[in-house]
């Protein structure tokens, strides 16, 4: 059972991070859409390129390295060139700058380090997927920007050049209870750089690297899985053979 800190961490978390149409009912009942993770080297090293240009100025990775990128096929000199703008060395942790008072000043809360959110987050990838294709224009809020998935989300849109404008209508319908409640849908007022389809992908690519960087020996993990068990199957064929043959002259 969560604890009353386990929720606020989430709060915490969720309010400072970063949908086809989407609605969220007041109800709080919300529709996360599947998230299209792959650990093909391409969409990592896609999503890499993203975190890099777009997360990492006020996200911090701190528990990866960016030796570590070499492992999704990246060479030393192509992290290099193209990735560490927050080190000096390959081996570096991938930190930045922004303080944390300066975080919480500017947000309302200070940015969190991005290292294991795609885990921490109750629906991981769903929700992470979800989130970052449901910004729209508002006017009322500091950074002229909502979100569907986290009301009142301190974070803006930075991924809204290339996603584009959306604008966010609301409504009430009944909610089956003698009551009202609202409804927003989500509408492209205006296209970004990339199409809805480009778009779509390039968050699924940030997210499969946000989910990648949460456990970068996953699929080592699970290769090296199959072989315990084949071994454990093996080992029972001969245990099982030991054991007839051990027994043969007592039945």
């Amino acid at each position: 059972m969560e604890t009353r800190a386990m929720k606020l961490v989430k709060h915490l978390l969720a309010a400072v991070l970063f949908v086809p149409a989407l609605a969220l009912a007041n109800t709080g009942e919300l529709q996360l859409d599947k998230a299209p993770v792959s650990m093909d080297g391409a969409s990592l090293q896609h999503g890499a390129k993203l975190f890099v240009n777009y997360c990492l100025n006020c996200h911090g990775a701190s528990g990866l390295r960016y030796n570590r990128l070499e492992d999704i096929g990246l060479s030393e000199t192509m992290i290099k060139d193209n990735l560490m703008f927050t080190a000096d060395k390959i081996g570096e942790q991938m930190k930045i700058a922004l303080r944390r008072a300066d975080g919480k000043a500017w947000f309302g809360a200070a940015p969190p380090d991005l290292t294991l959110i795609a885990r921490t987050k109750e629906s991981g990838a769903d929700w992470l997927y979800t989130y970052l294709r449901s910004f729209y224009r508002d006017p009322n809020r500091p950074t002229g920007w909502n979100n569907i998935v986290f009301p009142n989300v301190g974070m803006p849109h930075v991924l809204w050049q290339l996603q584009g404008d959306q604008i966010g209508k609301v409504s009430e319908k009944d909610d089956g209870h003698g009551g009202k409640m609202k409804e927003i849908e989500l509408e492209l007022a205006k296209p970004g750089k990339l199409t809805v389809e480009e778009y779509d992908k390039s968050v699924a690519d940030l997210v499969s690297f946000l989910v990648w960087m949460g456990e970068p020996m996953a699929e080592q993990r699970k290769a090296i899985g199959w072989w315990v068990l084949a071994f454990l199957a093996g080992l029972f064929v001969l245990s099982y053979a030991l054991k007839k043959n051990y027994w043969r002259d007592i039945h």
